[in-house]
C-alpha cells in the first residue's frame, strides 16, 4: 500500500541513519583521514619547487622540504673540504701565536724594570764592590778653571776642598773624628796615621817646609768591618804637589809606613786602565802575613792637592771596594 502524499508545504519526515552511519560533515570543517595506502601530503613553502612523490616501492619517501636559507645546493668538493681545513687550522694558529706574543711582550717588560740581580738565570753573584751615592762635582766660582784645564798653570782646585772628599757608601758609620774643626783636620791628628815616631816627624816637618794649606778628611767604617779614610793635602801649585810627591812615595814601598803596615808592597794588581788622565797614583799591600788588620793603601797626586786613601779590615781587605774607592776620589778630585 503506497504512502499518501505529502500536503503541500509540509516537510518531508528526517530518515533516521544507521548506528554504523555518522551525519555528513561540511567539507571546510573537516579534513578526511588520509588513506593509509597513499603517500602523505607534505606542505610546499611558497616558491619552492614541487618534487614529484616517487612511486609506490621505489625506496624511499619524499625529502623533507627545509626553508630556502641562501645556502648553496652545489655538494661540497674534497677541494672546498681541504681549504676550509687549511682555514681552520690557520685560524687556530694565528690565535695561539697572538696569545703567546701578548705574554711575549707582557714578561719582556717585566723583566726590563726588574733589577738584573732580581732576574732569575741573569742575577750574577756582587763583587764585593760598594753602594756609594750619586756623586757629583761641586760648582765652581764663576770663570774658575778646572785642575788640568790649559788655563790654569797652577793646577789649583777651585773648589771647596771638603766638597771634593768621597761620601761614605750605603749602611757605613761615618769616623766622626776625622772631621776636625768646620771640616778642616788639624795637622797633627793626620800625622796619627804613621807607624811611629820617627815618620811622623819626617812627614810633619816635610809638609810644612813645602807650605801646607789644608787637610780634609772623612772616614766610615762599613758593615763587614773595613775601616775607610780618605785625606786631601791641598798646596799652593800642583808644581809644589808633584815635588812632594815624589819625596812621600817609591816604586817599591813609601817612604814612611803607616800604622799597621810596617812592611808593604807595590800593588801590581791594582790595574792602571781605570785611573782619570792626569792622575799620578801609586797603591800598596801590605806582604803577609798580616798583622792585627789587613792594610791597603793609595797615594794620588791631581793638580795642587795629594790625596791618601788607607783601607784596612781584620783578616783579610778586599781589593775591589779598595779599587772601587779609589777611583772614585781620583774622578772627584780630576
Amino acid at each position: 500500500m503506497s504512502e499518501p502524499p505529502l500536503a503541500p508545504g509540509a516537510c518531508e519526515p528526517a530518515e533516521t541513519p544507521a548506528a554504523s552511519e555518522s551525519a555528513p560533515t561540511p567539507a571546510a570543517a573537516t579534513t578526511p583521514a588520509p588513506d593509509a595506502s597513499e603517500p602523505p601530503v607534505v606542505p610546499i613553502a611558497p616558491g619552492l619547487p614541487v618534487t614529484p612523490a616517487a612511486p609506490d616501492g621505489a625506496g624511499s619517501a619524499v625529502p623533507p622540504v627545509t626553508e630556502d636559507t641562501g645556502a648553496s645546493d652545489t655538494p661540497v668538493t674534497p677541494a672546498a673540504r681541504k681549504k676550509r681545513r687549511v682555514l681552520r687550522a690557520v685560524g687556530r694558529w694565528t690565535a695561539v701565536v697572538t696569545v703567546f706574543a701578548a705574554l711575549g711582550v707582557g714578561t719582556a717588560y717585566g723583566i726590563t724594570t726588574m733589577e738584573r740581580t732580581d732576574v732569575p738565570g741573569l742575577a750574577t753573584e756582587s763583587d764585593g764592590r760598594w753602594a756609594y751615592p750619586e756623586i757629583t762635582r761641586p760648582p765652581l766660582p764663576a770663570g774658575s778653571p778646572g785642575p788640568q784645564d790649559s788655563g790654569n798653570w797652577s793646577g789649583g782646585h777651585f773648589a771647596d776642598l771638603r766638597e771634593l772628599l768621597l761620601p761614605a757608601p750605603a749602611g757605613a758609620t761615618e769616623n766622626k773624628a776625622l772631621r776636625g774643626t768646620d771640616g778642616w783636620l788639624p795637622l797633627k791628628d793626620f800625622l796619627t796615621v804613621f807607624e811611629d815616631d820617627e815618620g811622623r816627624d819626617a812627614v810633619g816637618q816635610q809638609l810644612t817646609d813645602y807650605g801646607l794649606r789644608h787637610v780634609a778628611a772623612r772616614g766610615w767604617t762599613t758593615e763587614d768591618g773595613t775601616r775607610s779614610a780618605v785625606y786631601l793635602l791641598q798646596f799652593d801649585t800642583g808644581t809644589i804637589a808633584d815635588e812632594l810627591y815624589g819625596e812621600l812615595t817609591g816604586y817599591a814601598a813609601p817612604q814612611h809606613a803607616l800604622r799597621g803596615a810596617a812592611e808593604t808592597e807595590f800593588d801590581e794588581a791594582h790595574p792602571t786602565s781605570a785611573d782619570p788622565a792626569g792622575v799620578m797614583r801609586r797603591s800598596y799591600d801590605e806582604k803577609k802575613p798580616y798583622g792585627a788588620e789587613h792594610v791597603r793603601q793609595a797615594w794620588l797626586r791631581i793638580g795642587d792637592t795629594i790625596a791618601l786613601v788607607v783601607q784596612a779590615r781584620k783578616g783579610s781587605a778586599a781589593a775591589v771596594p779598595f779599587q772601587q774607592t779609589v777611583v772614585l776620589q781620583s774622578q772627584l778630585l780630576s
